[in-house]
This record gives structure tokens, sequence and C-alpha cells, in this order.
């Protein structure tokens, strides 16, 4: 007598919404953040030191050096919150919605990017989504059928 692991196979799996709802939002909250951690060295989607205006003038007075100094940690921490996401989704997405409510607390009490915050709490909805999928990932609710 044998017995054999129950999991349907991928093309099968991938028909369950919520788990092709999970691998889109892992997807998407992996390479975003490391996309936008890199550019703080880069430059590539904004020009070189611009990064800093979205640095609220308390943040930058809390923190030592200057503000475009703060931005290259600004982009370690980046890289490293889409890596956990990659690595372990249901404590990285965590991360990057913690993080999001940090960027949006920045961006309403500084620079007053209203609509760059109003973008950011759409994605930290969609990080509080993927790690809650996540879990279900991890705990077999979600992709065994």
């Amino acid at each position: 007598m044998s017995t054999t692991n129950a999991t349907p196979p991928l093309t099968a799996q991938l028909k369950d919404p919520a788990l092709s709802a999970y691998y889109a939002l892992r997807t998407v909250f992996t390479i975003a953040p490391i996309v936008f951690g890199l550019d703080k060295f880069f430059n590539v989607l904004t020009h070189p030191h611009h990064w800093s205006m979205y640095l609220a003038g308390w943040i930058n007075d809390l923190v030592p050096g200057t503000a475009d100094q703060c931005m290259y940690l600004v982009g370690v921490i980046e890289i490293v919150a889409g890596v956990l996401v990659a690595v372990v989704p249901r404590f990285g997405a965590w991360v990057v919605a913690a993080w999001l409510a940090g960027i949006i607390v920045d961006l309403v009490t500084g620079p007053g990017f209203y609509d760059v915050a109003l973008r950011d709490f759409g994605l930290l909805v969609g990080a509080i989504a993927l790690a809650r999928l996540a879990q279900g990932v991890h705990t077999g609710s979600i992709g065994r059928r």
C-alpha cells in the first residue's frame, strides 16, 4: 500500500481564484519593491536626487546624514522587503504593508503628495491581502483541492 500526495497538478491549482490571486500579488510585491529600491541607487524612474523630495522634513531631521543618504537606506529596506516577499511571503507581505504605512505617514505629513499616498494606500491593502492569502497557502487551505 502506498500513499500519494493529494496535491493537484499546477494547471488545476491555477484555476483556483485565490491561488492565482496569491501568485499575482506575490509576483508584484516581489518585483516592485526591489525595482523601487534599486532605483534609489540608479535613478532610472526619477531624476538624480529627486527621491529626497518625497521625504518629510521632520523625518529628515530625525535621521543622520542628508535626505539623499536616507534614501539609500530606504532603497536597501525596499530591496530586503521584496526579497522577503519572494522567500517568506506570509511574513514579507506584512513587512511591505508596514513599510507602505510608514511611507503614507511620510507623504501626508511632509511633502503633501496626497495622490501618491492614496496610491500607496491601495498597495497597502493589496499587501495585506497577499499576507492573508499567503497564510492560506502555507496552511494548505488555499491551493490544495
